[in-house]
């Protein structure tokens, strides 16, 4: 029997009639969402209105999801597990954020090469003194809502957690120390004599690479793609939602949400406890 999941923890008469009225079925309360039971499946058109009437996320569980089976949880870290995107905060003290930020959202939807705009981007912050680094952490870097409790939920259930980045290994590695994450991956910004040299040391993290960590994640596991949850919100993401037995859109650009198993857009990340937990028989 098809399932989704409604992620709020009340809902009103109305909300409720809405609901049974675009897919009849039996609502289950379980502590903060709710399970519907369909009697039929939703169609898409249904889902895209009942989204758009109602302020919170519903999602149809794939049906060859299995929660029981996830041993890995790997999140994209700019605007997916921080709110902000790294690069261009530290444009910011160059007085380039604007036209940095311009070129970050049009990769993010998939416009741009992502390896030429990274170049293009990180070119502009030659000679910036490295110390903008710490005060973008220290300053504007903040866990996305639920961020916390989507971690501490993914411990419980002995679940490892990835954090791969197009962004930069001084974010990466200081969350992963921080949140204790058990893996992490992202860009190295080169560094002369304290100072920005505007290159990348190294290979480019993109859209191949986050898919290939994915996959080298569950081989070092000795579990299957299949075994893993992948999250993030720009294209760049998309490859490595691919072979995710469940891939999630967090506030993600179009072109995501149209390919993702599931969308959150207005509940926080622990949101995806709610799908983790929604195993049916």
């Amino acid at each position: 029997m098809p399932v989704s999941v409604i992620h709020t923890p009340s809902l009103s008469d109305s909300a409720v009639d809405r609901i049974t009225a675009a897919v009849p079925g039996e609502l289950e309360f379980l502590g903060d969402f709710y399970r519907l039971h369909h009697k039929r499946p939703l169609s898409a058109a249904a889902l895209i209105q009942l989204r758009q009437q109602l302020h919170f996320d519903i999602n149809p569980v794939p049906a060859d999801f299995d929660p029981g089976g996830i041993r890995l949880l790997i999140s994209d870290m700019d605007s997916t597990l921080i709110n902000i995107e790294c690069v261009d905060e530290i444009a910011d003290f160059a007085n380039l954020k604007s036209e940095v930020a311009s070129v970050t959202e049009a990769a993010m939807r998939g416009e741009l090469d992502f390896a030429d705009s990274l170049m293009q981007r990180v070119h502009l912050l030659k000679g910036l003194d490295e110390g903008v680094l710490q005060r973008v952490y220290s300053s504007r870097l903040k866990l996305n809502p639920g961020a916390e409790q989507l971690l501490a939920g993914l411990k419980q259930r002995g679940i490892k957690t990835a954090l791969v980045s197009g962004g930069f290994t001084y974010f990466t590695e200081r969350l992963k120390q921080r949140l204790s994450l058990d893996f992490s991956l992202a860009n190295v910004l080169a560094v002369d004599n304290g100072r920005l040299t505007g290159k990348i040391a190294g290979d480019i993290v993109g859209a191949d690479a986050k898919r290939d960590f994915l996959i080298q994640l569950c081989k070092e596991l000795n579990i299957e793609p299949r075994q893993a949850v992948a999250v993030g919100d720009g294209a760049n993401d998309l490859k490595m939602m691919i072979p995710a037995g469940l891939s999630v859109a967090y506030r993600a650009k179009p072109a995501v949400q149209e390919q993702a198993d599931v969308a959150i857009n207005r509940g926080g990340l622990d949101s995806i406890l709610h799908l983790l937990s929604a195993a049916c028989c």
